[in-house]
Protein backbone atom coordinates (compact mmCIF):
# COMPACT_ATOMS: atom_id res chain seq x y z
CA UNK A 1 0.00 0.00 0.00
CA UNK A 2 1.25 3.55 -0.70
CA UNK A 3 2.52 5.39 2.34
CA UNK A 4 0.62 8.42 3.66
CA UNK A 5 2.63 11.45 4.75
CA UNK A 6 1.14 11.73 8.23
CA UNK A 7 4.39 13.11 9.64
CA UNK A 8 4.43 15.98 7.18
CA UNK A 9 2.35 19.18 7.39
CA UNK A 10 0.35 18.64 4.20
CA UNK A 11 -3.06 17.00 3.97
CA UNK A 12 -6.42 16.85 2.23
CA UNK A 13 -9.58 17.66 4.14
CA UNK A 14 -12.65 15.75 2.99
CA UNK A 15 -16.04 17.09 3.99
CA UNK A 16 -18.42 14.21 4.66
CA UNK A 17 -21.27 16.67 5.05
CA UNK A 18 -20.59 18.16 1.60
CA UNK A 19 -20.72 14.74 -0.07
CA UNK A 20 -23.89 13.83 1.79
CA UNK A 21 -25.42 17.20 0.87
CA UNK A 22 -24.58 16.64 -2.80
CA UNK A 23 -26.26 13.24 -2.78
CA UNK A 24 -29.40 14.70 -1.26
CA UNK A 25 -29.42 17.65 -3.67
CA UNK A 26 -28.91 15.46 -6.71
CA UNK A 27 -31.47 12.88 -5.59
CA UNK A 28 -34.06 15.61 -5.29
CA UNK A 29 -33.46 16.37 -8.97
CA UNK A 30 -33.32 12.76 -10.17
CA UNK A 31 -36.86 11.79 -9.22
CA UNK A 32 -37.41 8.07 -8.74
CA UNK A 33 -34.08 6.92 -10.18
CA UNK A 34 -31.85 5.13 -7.71
CA UNK A 35 -28.51 6.78 -6.99
CA UNK A 36 -25.24 4.97 -7.71
CA UNK A 37 -22.28 6.88 -6.25
CA UNK A 38 -19.14 6.42 -8.34
CA UNK A 39 -16.12 6.15 -6.03
CA UNK A 40 -13.52 4.76 -8.42
CA UNK A 41 -9.99 6.22 -8.62
CA UNK A 42 -9.81 6.49 -4.84
CA UNK A 43 -13.11 8.32 -4.74
CA UNK A 44 -11.94 10.81 -7.39
CA UNK A 45 -9.00 11.57 -5.13
CA UNK A 46 -11.11 12.01 -2.00
CA UNK A 47 -10.40 8.59 -0.49
CA UNK A 48 -12.75 5.82 -1.56
CA UNK A 49 -13.89 4.50 1.85
CA UNK A 50 -14.47 8.05 3.13
CA UNK A 51 -16.38 9.06 0.02
CA UNK A 52 -18.40 5.85 -0.09
CA UNK A 53 -19.55 6.07 3.51
CA UNK A 54 -20.39 9.77 3.20
CA UNK A 55 -22.39 9.10 0.03
CA UNK A 56 -24.29 6.25 1.67
CA UNK A 57 -25.01 8.47 4.68
CA UNK A 58 -26.45 11.01 2.23
CA UNK A 59 -28.80 8.43 0.75
CA UNK A 60 -26.87 6.79 -2.10
CA UNK A 61 -28.37 3.42 -2.97
CA UNK A 62 -25.29 1.69 -4.40
CA UNK A 63 -21.67 2.27 -5.37
CA UNK A 64 -19.52 1.80 -8.46
CA UNK A 65 -15.79 1.32 -8.96
CA UNK A 66 -13.53 0.57 -11.91
CA UNK A 67 -11.39 -2.37 -10.78
CA UNK A 68 -11.70 -5.36 -8.49
CA UNK A 69 -9.13 -4.05 -6.01
CA UNK A 70 -11.22 -0.92 -5.46
CA UNK A 71 -14.24 -3.03 -4.65
CA UNK A 72 -12.28 -5.24 -2.27
CA UNK A 73 -10.95 -2.12 -0.50
CA UNK A 74 -14.51 -1.02 0.19
CA UNK A 75 -15.52 -4.48 1.41
CA UNK A 76 -12.48 -4.47 3.74
CA UNK A 77 -13.66 -1.10 5.06
CA UNK A 78 -16.98 -2.62 6.04
CA UNK A 79 -19.10 -1.47 3.09
CA UNK A 80 -21.82 -4.06 2.44
CA UNK A 81 -24.01 -2.31 -0.16
CA UNK A 82 -24.06 -3.31 -3.83
CA UNK A 83 -20.88 -2.38 -5.75
CA UNK A 84 -20.84 -2.38 -9.55
CA UNK A 85 -17.61 -2.88 -11.49
CA UNK A 86 -17.74 -0.40 -14.36
CA UNK A 87 -15.52 -2.37 -16.71
CA UNK A 88 -15.27 -5.94 -17.88
CA UNK A 89 -12.47 -7.55 -15.91
CA UNK A 90 -9.91 -10.22 -16.89
CA UNK A 91 -11.19 -13.79 -16.43
CA UNK A 92 -8.58 -14.59 -13.79
CA UNK A 93 -9.94 -11.84 -11.51
CA UNK A 94 -13.60 -12.89 -11.71
CA UNK A 95 -13.38 -15.30 -8.72
CA UNK A 96 -12.14 -12.48 -6.47
CA UNK A 97 -14.92 -10.23 -7.71
CA UNK A 98 -17.69 -12.73 -7.15
CA UNK A 99 -16.47 -13.95 -3.76
CA UNK A 100 -16.52 -10.31 -2.64
CA UNK A 101 -20.07 -9.83 -3.96
CA UNK A 102 -19.07 -7.36 -6.66
CA UNK A 103 -21.46 -6.97 -9.57
CA UNK A 104 -19.77 -7.76 -12.89
CA UNK A 105 -19.97 -5.72 -16.06
CA UNK A 106 -20.22 -7.88 -19.17
CA UNK A 107 -18.88 -6.14 -22.26
CA UNK A 108 -18.26 -8.98 -24.71
CA UNK A 109 -19.28 -12.52 -25.58
CA UNK A 110 -15.95 -13.75 -24.24
CA UNK A 111 -16.55 -11.92 -20.99
CA UNK A 112 -19.99 -13.47 -20.71
CA UNK A 113 -18.58 -16.98 -21.19
CA UNK A 114 -15.89 -16.37 -18.55
CA UNK A 115 -18.45 -15.03 -16.08
CA UNK A 116 -20.76 -18.02 -16.58
CA UNK A 117 -17.91 -20.53 -16.15
CA UNK A 118 -16.70 -18.96 -12.93
CA UNK A 119 -20.17 -18.38 -11.48
CA UNK A 120 -21.17 -21.99 -12.08
CA UNK A 121 -17.97 -23.21 -10.45
CA UNK A 122 -18.61 -21.08 -7.38
CA UNK A 123 -22.30 -21.89 -7.16
CA UNK A 124 -25.09 -19.59 -5.94
CA UNK A 125 -26.34 -16.72 -8.16
CA UNK A 126 -24.24 -13.71 -9.10
CA UNK A 127 -25.41 -10.35 -10.41
CA UNK A 128 -24.15 -9.00 -13.72
CA UNK A 129 -24.87 -5.92 -15.84
CA UNK A 130 -24.44 -5.96 -19.61
CA UNK A 131 -22.86 -2.84 -21.07
CA UNK A 132 -23.99 -1.82 -24.56
CA UNK A 133 -21.70 0.23 -26.82
CA UNK A 134 -23.89 2.99 -28.25
CA UNK A 135 -21.08 5.17 -29.59
CA UNK A 136 -18.36 5.62 -26.98
CA UNK A 137 -16.45 2.74 -28.65
CA UNK A 138 -14.35 2.03 -25.58
CA UNK A 139 -16.01 -1.04 -24.13
CA UNK A 140 -19.33 -2.80 -24.46
CA UNK A 141 -21.39 -5.22 -26.52
CA UNK A 142 -22.35 -4.04 -30.00
CA UNK A 143 -26.14 -3.64 -30.26
CA UNK A 144 -26.44 -6.42 -32.85
CA UNK A 145 -24.66 -8.84 -30.51
CA UNK A 146 -26.69 -8.12 -27.36
CA UNK A 147 -29.13 -10.99 -27.95
CA UNK A 148 -26.34 -13.57 -28.14
CA UNK A 149 -24.70 -12.31 -24.95
CA UNK A 150 -27.97 -12.02 -23.06
CA UNK A 151 -29.11 -15.50 -24.10
CA UNK A 152 -25.85 -17.02 -22.90
CA UNK A 153 -26.16 -15.31 -19.53
CA UNK A 154 -29.83 -16.13 -19.04
CA UNK A 155 -29.20 -19.79 -19.77
CA UNK A 156 -27.05 -20.12 -16.66
CA UNK A 157 -28.72 -20.68 -13.28
CA UNK A 158 -25.68 -19.07 -11.66
CA UNK A 159 -26.20 -15.69 -13.36
CA UNK A 160 -28.66 -12.99 -12.35
CA UNK A 161 -28.93 -10.57 -15.29
CA UNK A 162 -29.76 -7.62 -13.08
CA UNK A 163 -28.81 -4.70 -15.30
CA UNK A 164 -28.30 -3.25 -18.75
CA UNK A 165 -26.50 0.02 -19.40
CA UNK A 166 -24.52 2.26 -21.68
CA UNK A 167 -22.19 5.24 -21.31
CA UNK A 168 -22.31 8.70 -22.89
CA UNK A 169 -19.26 10.26 -24.52
CA UNK A 170 -20.32 13.93 -24.88
CA UNK A 171 -23.27 14.42 -22.53
CA UNK A 172 -21.48 17.43 -21.02
CA UNK A 173 -21.11 19.08 -24.42
CA UNK A 174 -23.41 22.00 -25.21
CA UNK A 175 -22.93 22.15 -28.97
CA UNK A 176 -25.71 21.08 -31.31
CA UNK A 177 -23.57 18.18 -32.53
CA UNK A 178 -22.84 16.96 -28.99
CA UNK A 179 -26.49 17.14 -28.00
CA UNK A 180 -27.58 15.34 -31.17
CA UNK A 181 -25.02 12.59 -30.59
CA UNK A 182 -26.11 12.11 -26.99
CA UNK A 183 -29.75 11.88 -28.02
CA UNK A 184 -28.75 9.34 -30.67
CA UNK A 185 -27.06 7.27 -27.95
CA UNK A 186 -30.20 7.48 -25.83
CA UNK A 187 -32.37 6.32 -28.74
CA UNK A 188 -30.06 3.45 -29.62
CA UNK A 189 -30.08 2.25 -26.01
CA UNK A 190 -33.86 2.59 -25.86
CA UNK A 191 -34.11 0.52 -29.05
CA UNK A 192 -31.99 -2.24 -27.49
CA UNK A 193 -34.15 -2.20 -24.35
CA UNK A 194 -37.34 -2.37 -26.41
CA UNK A 195 -36.04 -5.23 -28.56
CA UNK A 196 -35.16 -7.24 -25.46
CA UNK A 197 -38.55 -6.52 -23.94
CA UNK A 198 -40.23 -8.01 -27.02
CA UNK A 199 -38.31 -11.18 -26.29
CA UNK A 200 -39.43 -11.15 -22.66
CA UNK A 201 -36.11 -9.89 -21.30
CA UNK A 202 -36.44 -7.01 -18.86
CA UNK A 203 -33.39 -6.37 -16.63
CA UNK A 204 -34.44 -4.78 -13.35
CA UNK A 205 -31.86 -1.97 -13.52
CA UNK A 206 -31.43 0.23 -16.59
CA UNK A 207 -28.88 3.02 -16.54
CA UNK A 208 -27.12 5.31 -18.96
CA UNK A 209 -26.70 8.68 -17.23
CA UNK A 210 -23.41 9.83 -15.75
CA UNK A 211 -23.33 13.19 -13.90
CA UNK A 212 -23.76 15.15 -17.13
CA UNK A 213 -26.42 12.85 -18.50
CA UNK A 214 -28.37 12.85 -15.25
CA UNK A 215 -28.44 16.65 -15.07
CA UNK A 216 -28.76 17.48 -18.75
CA UNK A 217 -31.01 14.72 -20.11
CA UNK A 218 -33.92 13.80 -17.82
CA UNK A 219 -35.03 11.12 -20.28
CA UNK A 220 -31.73 9.30 -19.69
CA UNK A 221 -32.20 8.80 -15.96
CA UNK A 222 -33.99 5.47 -16.41
CA UNK A 223 -34.10 3.40 -13.19
CA UNK A 224 -30.61 4.38 -11.98
CA UNK A 225 -28.10 7.21 -12.42
CA UNK A 226 -24.34 6.90 -11.96
CA UNK A 227 -22.98 10.08 -10.40
CA UNK A 228 -19.25 10.69 -10.24
CA UNK A 229 -17.89 14.24 -10.50
CA UNK A 230 -21.05 15.94 -9.22
CA UNK A 231 -20.91 13.80 -6.09
CA UNK A 232 -17.79 15.73 -5.09
CA UNK A 233 -19.24 19.17 -5.76
CA UNK A 234 -18.22 19.95 -9.34
CA UNK A 235 -20.29 20.16 -12.51
CA UNK A 236 -18.87 18.69 -15.73
CA UNK A 237 -19.85 21.96 -17.46
CA UNK A 238 -21.53 25.11 -16.21
CA UNK A 239 -24.61 24.77 -18.41
CA UNK A 240 -25.64 21.69 -16.45
CA UNK A 241 -26.48 23.77 -13.37
CA UNK A 242 -30.01 24.46 -14.61
CA UNK A 243 -31.60 21.34 -13.09
CA UNK A 244 -30.22 22.28 -9.67
CA UNK A 245 -31.03 25.98 -9.98
CA UNK A 246 -34.67 25.17 -10.71
CA UNK A 247 -34.84 23.79 -7.17
CA UNK A 248 -32.59 26.51 -5.73
CA UNK A 249 -29.87 23.97 -4.99
CA UNK A 250 -26.09 24.19 -5.16
CA UNK A 251 -23.38 21.58 -4.87
CA UNK A 252 -20.67 21.87 -2.23
CA UNK A 253 -17.03 21.05 -3.00
CA UNK A 254 -15.88 18.28 -0.70
CA UNK A 255 -12.09 18.51 -0.85
CA UNK A 256 -9.53 21.08 0.17
CA UNK A 257 -5.75 20.75 0.10
CA UNK A 258 -3.87 22.32 2.96
CA UNK A 259 -0.33 22.57 4.21
CA UNK A 260 1.85 24.70 6.45
CA UNK A 261 4.85 26.84 5.68
CA UNK A 262 8.00 24.97 6.71
CA UNK A 263 10.68 27.56 5.93
CA UNK A 264 11.09 31.21 4.92
CA UNK A 265 14.10 33.12 3.59
CA UNK A 266 14.80 36.54 2.21
CA UNK A 267 15.92 36.43 -1.40
CA UNK A 268 17.39 39.31 -3.38
CA UNK A 269 15.98 40.68 -6.63
CA UNK A 270 17.46 38.88 -9.64
CA UNK A 271 17.80 35.53 -7.88
CA UNK A 272 16.09 32.59 -9.59
CA UNK A 273 14.57 30.14 -7.07
CA UNK A 274 13.98 26.43 -7.67
CA UNK A 275 15.07 23.93 -10.33
CA UNK A 276 15.75 25.33 -13.75
CA UNK A 277 16.17 28.90 -12.47
CA UNK A 278 13.24 29.75 -14.72
CA UNK A 279 12.31 33.21 -13.51
CA UNK A 280 14.15 36.00 -11.74
CA UNK A 281 12.58 37.78 -8.79
CA UNK A 282 11.73 41.34 -9.79
CA UNK A 283 12.18 42.66 -6.24
CA UNK A 284 13.69 41.53 -2.99
CA UNK A 285 11.15 39.11 -1.53
CA UNK A 286 10.46 36.60 1.19
CA UNK A 287 10.20 33.11 -0.28
CA UNK A 288 8.16 30.56 1.68
CA UNK A 289 8.64 26.80 1.29
CA UNK A 290 5.48 24.67 1.31
CA UNK A 291 5.76 20.85 1.57
CA UNK A 292 3.62 19.88 -1.42
CA UNK A 293 4.84 19.05 -4.92
CA UNK A 294 4.07 17.32 -8.16
CA UNK A 295 4.40 13.91 -6.49
CA UNK A 296 1.42 14.97 -4.39
CA UNK A 297 -0.63 16.05 -7.40
CA UNK A 298 0.33 19.71 -7.81
CA UNK A 299 0.84 19.99 -11.60
CA UNK A 300 4.27 21.23 -12.57
CA UNK A 301 2.90 23.51 -15.27
CA UNK A 302 0.99 25.60 -12.73
CA UNK A 303 4.07 27.75 -12.20
CA UNK A 304 4.24 28.95 -15.79
CA UNK A 305 0.45 29.31 -15.82
CA UNK A 306 0.55 31.82 -12.96
CA UNK A 307 -1.08 29.77 -10.20
CA UNK A 308 -1.62 31.17 -6.71
CA UNK A 309 -1.77 29.75 -3.21
CA UNK A 310 -3.49 31.25 -0.18
CA UNK A 311 -1.58 32.17 2.96
CA UNK A 312 -3.26 34.20 5.70
CA UNK A 313 -6.27 34.68 3.39
CA UNK A 314 -4.17 36.38 0.71
CA UNK A 315 -3.15 35.17 -2.76
CA UNK A 316 0.52 34.70 -3.54
CA UNK A 317 2.25 33.49 -6.72
CA UNK A 318 4.78 30.70 -6.99
CA UNK A 319 8.38 31.83 -6.94
CA UNK A 320 9.81 29.03 -9.09
CA UNK A 321 9.19 25.67 -10.68
CA UNK A 322 7.14 23.11 -8.77
CA UNK A 323 9.42 20.41 -7.39
CA UNK A 324 8.62 16.83 -6.51
CA UNK A 325 8.02 17.49 -2.82
CA UNK A 326 7.82 21.27 -2.34
CA UNK A 327 6.57 24.61 -3.64
CA UNK A 328 8.28 27.95 -3.35
CA UNK A 329 5.96 30.91 -2.86
CA UNK A 330 6.75 34.60 -3.35
CA UNK A 331 5.11 36.46 -0.46
CA UNK A 332 6.82 39.78 -1.24
CA UNK A 333 7.34 41.89 1.87
CA UNK A 334 4.51 40.34 3.88
CA UNK A 335 5.23 38.66 7.19
CA UNK A 336 4.91 34.90 6.86
CA UNK A 337 6.33 32.38 9.33
CA UNK A 338 6.85 28.63 9.57
CA UNK A 339 3.62 27.02 10.72
CA UNK A 340 1.36 29.45 8.88
CA UNK A 341 -1.54 27.69 7.15
CA UNK A 342 -1.50 27.39 3.36
CA UNK A 343 -4.49 26.56 1.20
CA UNK A 344 -3.70 25.06 -2.20
CA UNK A 345 -7.29 24.06 -3.01
CA UNK A 346 -10.19 25.41 -1.03
CA UNK A 347 -11.24 28.55 0.78
CA UNK A 348 -9.39 30.82 3.19
CA UNK A 349 -11.15 33.98 4.27
CA UNK A 350 -12.84 35.60 1.28
CA UNK A 351 -10.53 33.89 -1.23
CA UNK A 352 -10.96 30.50 -2.85
CA UNK A 353 -9.04 28.29 -5.27
CA UNK A 354 -10.94 25.44 -6.96
CA UNK A 355 -10.04 22.32 -8.88
CA UNK A 356 -11.57 24.10 -11.87
CA UNK A 357 -8.96 26.85 -11.42
CA UNK A 358 -6.18 24.25 -11.40
CA UNK A 359 -7.66 22.59 -14.47
CA UNK A 360 -7.75 25.91 -16.31
CA UNK A 361 -4.17 26.73 -15.33
CA UNK A 362 -2.97 23.26 -16.30
CA UNK A 363 -5.04 23.09 -19.50
CA UNK A 364 -6.73 19.88 -18.41
CA UNK A 365 -10.03 18.74 -16.88
CA UNK A 366 -11.31 18.79 -13.32
CA UNK A 367 -11.44 14.98 -13.17
CA UNK A 368 -7.68 14.71 -13.81
CA UNK A 369 -6.88 17.26 -11.13
CA UNK A 370 -8.90 15.49 -8.43
CA UNK A 371 -7.79 11.99 -9.40
CA UNK A 372 -4.17 13.12 -9.52
CA UNK A 373 -3.89 13.91 -5.81
CA UNK A 374 -1.10 11.68 -4.59
CA UNK A 375 -1.50 8.62 -2.40
CA UNK A 376 0.93 9.99 0.17
CA UNK A 377 -1.41 12.91 0.95
CA UNK A 378 -3.47 11.84 3.97
CA UNK A 379 -7.22 12.30 3.67
CA UNK A 380 -8.69 13.75 6.84
CA UNK A 381 -12.44 13.53 7.30
CA UNK A 382 -14.13 16.69 8.52
CA UNK A 383 -17.76 17.67 8.95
Amino acid sequence: MPVEGVRRPAWAEISASAIAHNVRALKSVMGTASFCAVVKANGYGHGAPLAAKAALDGGADSLAVAIVDEGIELRSAGVSTAILLLAEIPPETIPDALTNSLTLTIGSLGGAKAAVTCAEQLGDRHRVHVKVDTGMHRMGVAPDQVDEVVDLLRASPAIDLEGLYTHFSVADGSSADDRAFTRAQIKLFDDVVAALAKRGVAPRVLHSANSAGALGYPEARRSMVRVGLALYGYLPEGWLSGALEEKNLKLETALSLRAQVVAVRRVLAGERPSYGRSRALEHDATVATVPFGYADGYPRRLFEAGADVLINAKRYPLAGNVTMDQLLVDVGDDVVAPGDDVVLLGRQGAEAITAEDWASWANTITWEILCGIGARVPRVLVG
